[in-house]
Formats: structure tokens, C-alpha cells, sequence
């Protein structure tokens, strides 16, 4: 082992659906550096001890959201989180409340046919302008943080409430329509809202907070959540 170096036990939930009758775990151990992140150690499990191991990764760097996952019992990203912080005893578990592909990877479609439904676009029918639809600093910051969203999965499949039901939106999708909720340039703040109106949207949330903790992003995701609610009630004047 080289020097300044040690070793990481690591465990992981396997489930290969064309073999295993069900989940089970495996146990490898890992030469490891403090500042190594959970990514290397999969990384090194796959090329040097075990290729049959399948998870997903992409740009490495904590942008892309591809390789969310259980880590410690957390939804994590792989690829930001050290060794160093999470220690030398690791579990790694594919998301939870989503059919298991293999092994790490789930199934992503019923998150994206979520996220698909609040509308996560810009709409606006008037002509195109010349340059560009323009916004005060104040605007712009009214919805800054929920641009932030990767769309990784790991608030959503943090949420007790979406585990225990399919039809919930979910809190990534929230977030995304709060987006264009809020954003002044957008024309269907109104459907995204009749949408949300229902227990499988916006009132499904229970404020369990899990989403908000879950977050790499550090999105304030139990606050948006709660400014779309209150964006649902009447109006006083109404």
C-alpha cells in the first residue's frame, strides 16, 4: 500500500434482475486516499475487482446529477463527496422508490415523466423581441435558487411521501415549475399551478424537510415548495 494511503470497506447492494431472485450485498475492500471521493473507490472496484458492477456517471464533477445514490444512508453524489467525510466504512445503494435496473442504476423515467408535467419550460406567446425579454435584478432573484436543480433525483427519492405514493409529483418537479412560476417573463404561471392544485402535487408534500438535506445543490427545496402552496391560496382580495 502506498504511503498516506489505507483501506476503505466498502459495501454495495447488488441486484442483477436477469440472475439474482433479489438484492444482496457484496463486500470489497478498497485502497483508498483521504481525498479520494466515493466515485474513485466504484471506479476502482469496477476496472481492477469486479467489471460486472454497473452504476452511472458522467461528467464527474457534481454538474451532471447522473450518479446520485445512497451513500451512509443519504442520497449523495458520488462524485463530491470524500473519503475523508464519509469515512472508512461505506454503503452504497441505488436511489430509493425507483425500479432497479442494475445494481446502482434505477429506472430515471417515471422522475423525467414527472418533471415533464409542470410544464419545465418557458412559455411565452408574444412575438420575439429584438434582443432579449429583460429583468430587473429583483426579478431574476425571485426564482434564482430553483435554477440550480441537476435534476439528479436525490430530493425526490429522499421523499417518504413519493416512496409511499407513484402519483406525487415530487419535490424535483416542484422546484422546477417554481421556476417558471415565478420567473416574469413566463405566460403559464396559471396551468403549472392547476397542475400543482392537487394532493398528488403540491399538497402532497408533508415538510419532512429530507428534500432540502438531500440537495447537493443547496436548494432551499421545503421553502419553494411552500412559496408554490401559498401561491394556491386565494388571493385576500378574492
Amino acid at each position: 500500500m502506498a504511503e498516506g494511503r489505507s483501506t476503505a470497506v466498502v459495501e454495495i447492494r447488488r441486484f442483477d434482475p436477469e440472475r439474482d431472485r433479489g438484492p444482496h450485498w457484496e463486500t470489497y475492500e478498497v485502497d483508498v486516499d483521504e481525498d479520494d471521493r466515493v466515485l474513485d473507490v466504484l471506479h476502482s472496484i469496477k476496472w481492477y475487482q469486479d467489471g460486472s458492477l454497473s452504476f452511472r456517471r458522467s461528467c464527474a464533477h457534481g454538474v451532471c446529477g447522473s450518479d446520485a445514490m445512497v451513500i451512509n444512508g443519504h442520497n449523495r453524489l458520488a462524485c463530491v463527496l470524500l473519503i475523508r467525510d464519509v469515512g472508512h466504512h461505506i454503503t452504497v445503494e441505488p436511489l430509493r422508490g425507483m425500479p432497479v435496473v442494475k445494481d446502482l442504476v434505477v429506472d430515471m423515467e417515471p422522475f423525467f415523466a414527472q418533471y415533464r408535467s409542470v410544464m419545465p419550460h418557458l412559455v411565452n406567446r408574444s412575438a420575439p423581441p429584438e434582443r432579449e425579454r429583460p429583468q430587473t435584478p429583483a426579478e431574476r432573484a425571485r426564482y434564482d435558487d430553483t435554477t440550480k436543480c441537476i435534476l439528479c433525483a436525490a430530493c425526490t427519492t429522499s421523499c417518504p411521501v413519493f416512496w409511499g405514493n407513484g402519483s406525487y409529483v415530487g419535490p424535483a418537479a416542484i422546484v422546477n415549475a417554481h421556476r417558471f412560476i415565478f420567473d416574469s417573463r413566463d405566460e403559464a404561471g396559471p396551468q403549472r399551478l392547476e397542475i400543482l392544485d392537487a394532493r398528488s402535487g403540491a399538497w402532497g408534500c408533508r415538510t419532512a424537510f429530507s428534500c432540502t438535506d438531500a440537495c447537493p445543490r443547496g436548494i432551499k427545496v421545503t421553502e419553494a415548495i411552500q412559496e408554490v402552496k401559498r401561491a394556491l391560496l386565494p388571493s385576500p382580495e378574492a
